[in-house]
């Protein structure tokens, strides 16, 4: 795969269909989306920091002939969410799940890295919510959104655009860049990926790393099948997930972007194989103090 990178970009893949990427895809460098159709639009996602969120703000005006009148939100996480102050003509669309996310987490991601600027960010704003399914018009267009999890975190929406076969997975996908359930669920992201395999993409835009197709599915889903593997021998010999991660063998994915990630999914995946619920995120400090460990050091964020 060719290397990912550069600035911030819009790019269309589809008629009226653009994807805004962030390279390298690491932490808090995610993907949006913008839908174009007489002369409406909809927005994907927003950025993490006020300057990201200003610069995509940037590229929709040159792209859309008008602002965005609508907004969704994939999950609550701040790279995703902390830029729709930005967007104050779009009405904000979440699953109310990842509402009740957002309004418990705020913008405790900032205090991850302190370093950074992140400059006059604000918490996710949304005005409407829905509980699976939910379909919006562009114009012409359908854009459907349908609800998963916990999966990636507590709730995760795509947008799927049937007419172009275009898939927006959020972080549900990611491409060259390790998988992530800190809050969420390793059984609830398989079955999301085996949903999202259902619809037969063509293009899949993950929350992070470039553009794909529907091996990018394939591909989390060979992860997940590895990391079950891994917990299910470290539980039978007795070891913690930290332990695992040191040993691990992660073959294909040992080049991926991100890759301590693989101690919160351990312990995650330990949880659940021993009859956790998916919904209860006591321990994530454990699981974050793990993480820095084994990358020596918390990882850094370059948003």
């Amino acid at each position: 795969m060719a290397a990912f990178t550069g600035a911030p970009r819009l790019e269309e893949i589809a008629e009226g269909v653009h994807a805004f990427l962030q390279p390298d895809g690491g932490w808090c460098l995610n993907n949006a989306g913008l839908v174009v159709d007489a002369g409406t639009a909809l927005l994907i996602d927003t950025a993490a920091t006020e300057v990201r969120a200003g610069r995509l703000r940037e590229l929709v005006a040159d792209t859309a002939p008008r602002p965005p009148r609508l907004l969704v939100n994939t999950h609550a996480h701040g790279d995703h969410t902390f830029g729709n102050h930005l967007f104050p003509e779009a009405v904000v669309v979440t699953a109310e799940r990842t509402r009740q996310e957002a309004v418990r987490t705020g913008l405790h991601l900032t205090t991850l890295w302190p370093d950074v600027d992140w400059g006059a960010v604000e918490p996710a704003s949304p005005q409407i919510t829905f509980a699976e399914e939910l379909t919006l018009r562009v114009g012409a267009r359908e854009a459907r959104l349908r609800a998963f999890g916990p999966a990636h975190s507590s709730c995760d929406t795509v947008v799927w655009l049937p007419d172009s076969r275009v898939l927006f997975a959020g972080d549900l996908v990611m491409n060259a860049v390790t998988p992530f359930v800190l809050t969420g669920s390793v059984g609830g992201l398989r079955e999301a990926v085996a949903g999202l395999r259902a619809l037969e993409p063509v293009t899949v835009v993950p929350g992070h790393g470039p553009v794909g197709g529907p091996e990018l599915l394939e591909t989390t889903e060979r992860y997940l099948a590895r990391l079950l593997d891994l917990a299910e021998a470290g539980l039978a010999e007795g070891l913690d997930p930290l332990t695992v991660a040191r040993a691990a063998d992660l073959g294909e994915f040992a080049a991926f972007l991100d890759s301590e990630r693989l101690v919160p999914n351990l312990y995650r995946a330990y949880g659940e194989l021993r009859g956790g619920r998916p919904e209860d995120f006591a321990g994530v400090d454990e699981m974050v103090r793990g993480m820095a460990e084994l990358h020596g050091g918390f990882p850094a964020c370059h948003a």
